[in-house]
């Protein structure tokens, strides 16, 4: 069973960085496939970036593509996403998650592939 908790959100200008954090308290974290994702006031949730369970395989969505960048350290059980230049359209809570089966080869987008979920941070970028 995971335990995901995001930390490092805040409030940032445009044109700023921030850099999440999602630790896992579990013991399988090196197993599994990791996204993030975020979600807007009045938006459904989607996806930002994911990466496979090495760390060897990143796919992120086209809206932060080269601002973006995730990451993760297995010793220490810990996701990253970097986030550069930021925009106001970035304002959302950002959610961190483990796919539901170990050892995907290919990534996956879908939100309902992912079992395990942090409870967010908020990100707010002020234009």
């Amino acid at each position: 069973q995971m335990h995901l908790v995001e930390s490092g959100g805040g409030l940032a200008p445009a044109g700023g960085s921030l850099r999440l954090s999602c630790v896992d308290s579990g013991r399988t974290f090196s197993n599994y496939n990791m996204g993030w994702f975020r979600q807007a006031p009045g938006k459904e949730r989607e996806f930002v970036a994911t990466i496979n369970w090495s760390g060897g395989t990143t796919y992120y969505a086209d809206s932060v593509k080269g601002r973006f960048t995730i990451s993760r350290d297995n010793a220490k059980n810990t996701l990253y996403l970097q986030m550069n230049d930021l925009k106001p359209d970035d304002t959302a809570i950002y959610y961190c998650a483990a796919e539901r089966r170990i050892g995907m080869v290919v990534l996956t987008t879908t939100p309902s592939n992912f079992g395990s979920w942090g409870q967010g941070t908020q990100v707010t970028v002020a234009s």
